[in-house]
């Protein structure tokens, strides 16, 4: 584990927690000594503050990201939704409020820490998908768009692949968050934002998806026609499972005006529900909700934030 925290009290009751819980832990005090340590072991989990002197947790983190992929339980003293959501945009796999109970965050780390394991687990025995430009290899935990490979973070990937194994079916962002997250309760917030985050790297127009389509008061659902091998683009539309060479890129697909879906029939509806933390609906939320008409449970009772 690497403890990020200027606060040096906070630190040692965290670095103490997690080594009676059997890890081994390094300590930073700034954002460069987190990268410098990092750089010296690469960690299997951070623990990172957020307000940090100098470089922010936010930076940071997305430098951490840019190097590998390493789970991100961020710390935060402020409980606002903003924070939060913006924490989850930079990457962060959970977040914890201060003032905290070191007993929870230990439970936060070992959760991150199992859901990681389970999704690699889970994703390492899948064939390889490959669906309207975008091939997936779960073993080598790969993305490759139109010969581009495309660079996700451990969630994204998971979401991704959940969403393509279960192409055409409705998801609520409830169901999303067990079995892709592993979580029982939580912020639904989080789901909205890696769906987002995951639109913006593989939709050619994030603001008019075609792959990853809301279901206005359900969830999301993939949906794009498929590519079988040896058919041109735009067939029956089944998702494939074919054979691929992992040690070259895949071919890039082009797509001509006759080789439309059901669902390309032209641009859909913009989606500013996904916005921008600073975003606030009438009930002074972030990121607009329902007012903004990107939140698939509209109409629906909202639920608690876990």
């Amino acid at each position: 584990m690497l403890v990020v925290d200027d606060d040096p009290t906070v630190a040692e009751v965290v670095t103490g927690y997690l080594e009676r819980a059997g890890y081994a832990v390094a300590r930073a005090a700034d954002g460069p000594g987190a990268l410098e340590a990092a750089g010296e072991q690469w960690p299997d989990l951070v623990v990172l503050d957020l307000m940090l002197p100098g470089m922010d947790g936010l930076e940071v983190c997305r430098r951490l990201r840019g190097r590998g992929p390493v789970p991100v339980v961020m710390l935060t003293a402020r409980g606002d939704e903003d924070d939060r959501i913006l924490g989850l945009e930079t990457g962060a796999d959970d977040y914890v409020t201060k003032p905290f109970s070191p007993r929870e965050l230990v439970l936060r780390v070992e959760s991150v820490l199992r859901r990681g394991r389970a999704g690699a687990a889970g994703a390492a025995g899948g064939p390889v998908l490959s669906c309207a430009g975008i091939t997936v290899d779960p073993p080598a935990r790969r993305v490759v768009k139109n010969g581009a490979e495309v660079g996700l973070t451990l969630r994204e990937f998971d979401l991704l692949l959940h969403l393509m194994r279960h192409r055409g079916l409705a998801i609520g962002r409830e169901r999303l968050m067990r079995e892709v997250w592993g979580w029982d309760f939580g912020d639904l917030s989080t789901v909205t934002v890696h769906v987002r985050r995951l639109r913006g790297k593989i939709e050619d127009d994030p603001a008019r998806p075609r792959l990853i389509h809301t279901v206005w008061g359900v969830g999301y659902r993939f949906d794009a026609p498929a590519e079988p091998e040896g058919r041109v683009p735009g067939g029956d539309g089944a998702l494939t499972a074919r054979p691929y060479d992992r040690t070259a890129l895949a071919p890039r697909q082009e797509r001509g005006p006759d080789d439309r879906g059901p669902d390309d029939r032209g641009p859909g509806p913009r989606h500013p529900g996904d916005g921008k933390p600073g975003d606030r609906g009438p009930e002074g939320r972030p990121g607009g909700g329902a007012a903004h008409g990107d939140d698939p449970d509209q109409g629906a009772v909202p639920a608690e934030d876990g």
